[in-house]
């Protein structure tokens, strides 16, 4: 596999470990007991955690492509996948 490939699957599945962890730990406003300003949303978050959850999906990320890439070097494994 190219160095391009590798980024690009690298990519894929860091979009899709965000968007695993983003649900994490929301809190609206109404259910962290605080009243809601005229014009905002109920449902919206009271504090998203965002910077958190970057680090925290980046690792996630990086632990799946190295299982990832154990598992396309892993002889055993290469002979199910013939």
């Amino acid at each position: 596999m190219s160095y391009i490939s590798l980024v690009a699957v690298y990519m894929v599945i860091w979009w899709l470990c965000l968007f695993l962890v983003l649900p994490f730990g929301i809190r609206s406003h109404v259910e962290q007991g605080e009243g809601v300003e005229m014009g905002n949303d109920p449902g919206a978050p009271w504090r998203a955690n965002i910077g958190k959850k970057l680090f925290i999906t980046t690792i996630l990320s990086v632990v799946v492509m190295v299982l990832l890439l154990w598992a396309m070097s892993n002889p055993v494994l290469q002979e199910y996948w013939r």
